[in-house]
């Protein structure tokens, strides 16, 4: 029974969204701390300039994520215009509501108790990559 429950978990789709998921995650941390850089020049960002690093960062990610999830994860190669408008406003709309789920996160824990915005960054990414494979798994690249 463990030995089944294992081989679901730990299977080549797993492994590679958890690959491809830590590697989106570092394109959304690095580039959420380069545009907040950018935009405070060091200094502590305020509520704008961390939604907009955070909305930028978040872009910057959906684009990563789908490319390599399309690709490399759950392997649908299907290139015509119909798959692709199908999936990519499915990712999209999936990530939508983790970026949701993320500004509410971000302005709760930084502006209002006064947390670290790049601890809170990453503590919300454990959360964000598990939401994403349930909708990317059940609702955008079903067999």
């Amino acid at each position: 029974m463990i030995k089944k429950f294992i081989s679901r978990i730990a299977n080549r789709e797993t492994i590679s969204y958890l690959v491809f998921g830590v590697l989106t995650t570092a394109v959304s941390i690095i580039s959420y701390e380069l545009v907040k850089l950018m935009l405070t020049g060091g200094a502590e960002p305020s509520p704008v300039q961390m939604n907009i690093a955070n909305v930028s960062s978040w872009i910057l990610a959906v684009t990563f994520a789908y490319v390599t999830n399309k690709i490399f994860v759950f392997r649908s190669m299907s290139m015509s215009c119909k798959v692709l408008l199908k999936e990519i406003s499915a990712f999209v709309g999936a990530r939508l509501l983790s970026l949701g789920f993320e500004i509410v996160w971000m302005n709760i824990t930084v502006s209002l108790l006064h947390f670290n915005d790049s601890i809170c960054k990453i503590a919300a990414q454990f959360v964000i990559v598990v939401m994403n494979y349930i909708f990317s798994k059940l609702f955008i690249f079903k067999k």
